[in-house]
């Protein structure tokens, strides 16, 4: 589940217009268009950003990430859903720069994910480029196809789905 946190006018204007021109959202823009933080925010930065269609995620891989102490110990590797959430991070924020000011107060909740493959490990070192490309859209579900690549080969690919929805009340 992704919740977008409160857009104020210049950060939504300058996403979208990142967005518009194919432009870079940095991590500020990042940080603004989904909720995720350390130790969970896994992209630095977006690139090659079409709004509406598809962008880039950027994802410097350090030994420092805490889950290279468990995963695993003497031979750090990248867990794959954790590349996985890489792909879903680039999309929420790719939809919340596309849609503006309309996503304020908004969920976006996976659907599905499909076609799962992981092709070599990812490790310390390494930089991701995670490629978005939504396949379509209908009202409020969004498909996108996922590539993650590191020095131009694919380390893994999936299809998945999400629904972006009005936020429930607060618990």
């Amino acid at each position: 589940m992704v919740e977008t946190p409160s857009l104020d006018a210049n950060s939504a204007r300058d996403g979208a217009a990142a967005a518009a021109t194919g432009g870079v959202v940095d991590i500020r823009g990042i940080m603004t268009a989904i909720p995720h933080r350390y130790p969970f925010l896994l992209i630095d930065r977006m690139v090659d950003v079409i709004s509406g269609e598809s962008a880039t995620g950027i994802k410097n891989v350090s030994v420092n990430e805490p889950f290279f102490a468990g995963h695993f110990p003497n031979h750090p590797v990248m867990p794959g859903v954790l590349i996985i959430e890489c792909m879903a991070q680039t999309s929420a924020a790719l939809v919340v720069t596309t849609l503006g000011p309309e996503a304020q107060g908004k969920v976006v909740y996976f659907m599905s994910i499909d076609g799962a493959k992981f092709r070599r490990p990812v490790i310390p070192g390494d930089q991701m480029r995670v490629e978005v490309t939504k396949k379509q859209r209908r009202g409020p579900v969004w498909k996108f196809q996922g590539i993650a690549k590191v020095d131009g080969a694919v380390v893994a690919e999936a299809v998945y789905s999400a629904m972006i929805m009005d936020r429930a009340a607060p618990i």
